[in-house]
């Protein structure tokens, strides 16, 4: 039994030759293990992980803008859902650095994070959206979404703080998602090259919802407006909530009870 990665999830490949080739995961035993372990809010739930392995030895061609060969590593990716510890609110999830196998995979990122467990609770036509998301690099290859992130040495322990955004969107068809207004975006970037525990522990602001409503028109001068949740509004050329105004109406909120 290998723990970290389900049956399900190896896969035969097929080399570029033509030849048959097994490039499947196959993690030895006694791998050196990552443990990536979510606290999570009420009303939220913890997203299947994204968990990227590479690979120096199976490499592949791939072309400049130029239209000239070169060589990349090979990489390939699989999903793992974490697991609840008990009857807590901790979700865990252990991967193995040595992904094994022919190739020798080596473990080079994680994708994670957390969303509405129950959008519908803010409208019948409301689905989920997106930010809660953080991406760890263990390598020194870019992310999935960009670059490697922001240094950090040892193990990696993630604060902060989100708000409900209820976002409303007119053009290229109609939607209404909710989504989690956060510092940095819709990921957060990490690069821990040593880290052995990564935590993620995400504090949901949930009674201070900002909502915004899309421009029903491409026109210069047309933006997203932005109301808070003290009843002051903004459309100021902005794509996400200003997140430096939630935290200042919240911690006066707190202050005044």
């Amino acid at each position: 039994m290998r723990p970290t990665l389900p049956a399900a999830f190896i896969t035969l490949f097929v080399s570029l030759s033509g030849c048959a080739k097994d490039y499947s995961l196959a993690p030895p035993p006694d791998s050196e293990q990552i443990t990536v372990t979510v606290k999570v809010p009420k009303e939220l739930t913890a997203e299947t992980m994204q968990v990227m392995y590479r690979s120096t030895l199976c490499t592949f061609t791939d072309y400049t803008a130029s239209g000239r060969p070169y060589q990349r590593d090979g990489h390939q990716s699989v999903d793992i859902q974490p697991v609840r510890q008990g009857q807590s609110d901790l979700y865990e999830a252990k991967l193995a650095m040595d992904g094994g196998g022919v190739c020798r995979w080596r473990l080079s990122n994680v994708t994670f994070g957390v969303t509405y467990e129950n959008p519908e609770s803010f409208g019948e036509s409301v689905s989920s959206g997106a930010g809660g998301g953080v991406v760890v690099v263990f390598d020194q290859n870019n992310s999935p979404r960009g670059g490697t992130g922001i240094p950090i040495e040892g193990d990696v322990t993630i604060n902060k703080d989100y708000y409900p955004w209820l976002k409303e969107s007119f053009l290229d068809g109609y939607s209404k998602r909710i989504s989690l207004a956060g510092e940095g975006g819709i990921y957060l970037g990490y690069q821990a090259l040593q880290a052995r525990r990564v935590h993620f522990e995400p504090t949901l602001h949930s009674s201070f919802l900002v909502r915004s409503e899309g421009t029903k028109v491409h026109k210069i001068g047309s933006f997203i407006k932005f109301t808070y949740p003290d009843g002051s509004s903004a459309a100021d050329g902005r794509s996400v909530p200003n997140f430096r105004k939630l935290q200042s109406i919240r911690l006066a909120a707190e202050s005044n009870k």
